[in-house]
């Protein structure tokens, strides 16, 4: 069970746990876009020492809007306004001496200062811009205008949410049973952060509608072929020390 009582999902023996909390914060009204790639190509925009992290055979890449929900640090409480916000990230998966984690590819939000903070102490390469992430009924409703650190990407994403999934598949569990997340520590070295929460509470979903730059941006062939999607109205969330990895 997790520390708030809720079930938890199992993590595999090489995770490290999340001891003390750094941080705290909630992911809600989140949906999960993958497309599958060729491995090759994900792995030539990871840095050394990560290995792009596969499904039979093909490398998965998210494309994840959230609302993040009152951030907060050891013996504080939540920080108002500044600790909610809209997220969309664009994510991969990966795996260092077999202790598998996320690597992301860019993190829009629409708060200039935690974008900065975050891009100098964690080293993530976190955006600014219009930004915004809104669940009217069954469609969740997500934008992004980028203006920092370049004015080059865009998306407009509308999801319509499905039927509660009761039993996760080992590919779903693979695409959203992360306790990772790994960032650049300069130098060629790298940093890694644990992470815990409960179970994802996940529904089926599909795209509704979906026009985007932010794959480009970060490198990226345009995805193509159909999405893999699904929705969450979210967990709390704890995240560890990062440390080099």
């Amino acid at each position: 069970m997790h520390p708030d009582g809720s079930q938890r999902n199992p993590q595999p023996d090489c995770v490290e746990p999340v001891g003390f909390a750094v941080m705290k914060q909630e992911w809600r009204e989140l949906a999960y876009i993958h497309f599958d790639y060729d491995p090759a190509v994900v792995q030539a925009l990871l840095p050394s020492g990560l290995e792009v992290d596969t499904w039979e055979g093909r490398a998965w890449v998210g494309l994840i809007p959230f609302s993040m929900r009152g951030i907060s640090f050891p013996f504080t409480p939540a920080v108002p306004w500044l600790g909610s916000f809209p997220e969309i990230n664009v994510r991969t998966y990966v795996v260092r001496d077999g202790v598998p984690g996320v690597w992301f590819f860019s993190l829009d939000v629409n708060r200039l200062l935690p974008a900065v903070v975050a891009r100098l102490t964690y080293r993530l390469p976190y955006c600014w811009g219009r930004a915004s992430n809104t669940l009217h009924a069954d469609r969740l409703i997500t934008e992004v205008d980028r203006r920092w650190p370049a004015a080059e990407a865009t998306a407009r994403i509308e999801v319509s949410i499905g039927d509660a999934i009761t039993e996760t598949t080992a590919f779903e569990h693979f695409l959203t049973a992360r306790w990772g997340l790994y960032s650049s520590a300069g130098r060629g070295r790298l940093r890694y952060a644990p992470v815990d929460h409960p179970r994802w509470d996940l529904r089926r979903a599909s795209v509704v509608y979906l026009e985007e730059s932010l794959f480009a941006a970060a490198g990226l062939p345009a995805p193509t072929g159909e999405a893999h999607c699904m929705y969450s109205s979210g967990v709390p969330v704890r995240i560890g020390l990062p440390r080099r990895a």
